[in-house]
């Protein structure tokens, strides 16, 4: 598996759900996050930066993801890019934010935690 996709992968896959939001939110801003693989052949950590605006997860490099922030701060995400899929839970309290993401790809599966932070 590439980095890149890894990369891209992971950062959609955290922060995605099918229906989207209608008001702003509390978590509506810029945020950094780290990737920690626990399990599998991918990179060690990863870092990114997304930006929610009206409970939406976005990231300019993604191409085909969903993401979704609930009011009550609960994060779910998924991603496909050609035969691989990522997917993501969580949950964002204040100006911080924990879950766990998993990769499944031909070239074998990966698992971790992530963690965000608000950019201040």
């Amino acid at each position: 598996m590439t980095k890149r996709f890894i990369a891209t992968v992971l950062c959609g896959a955290c922060l995605t759900l099918a229906s989207a939001a209608e008001a702003r939110t509390s978590y509506d801003g810029s945020w950094d996050l780290v990737f920690v693989t626990q399990r599998g052949s991918c990179d060690p950590s990863y870092n990114f930066s997304v930006n929610i605006d009206h409970g939406i997860v976005t990231h300019p490099n993604l191409v085909k993801f969903r993401g979704y922030v609930a009011g009550s701060g609960a994060v779910r995400a998924s991603v496909t890019v050609h035969d691989k899929f990522a997917s993501g839970t969580g949950k964002l309290t204040g100006s911080s934010g924990r879950g766990s993401w998993s990769v499944r790809a031909a070239g074998g599966r990966c698992s971790g935690y992530w963690t965000a932070q608000r950019n201040q």
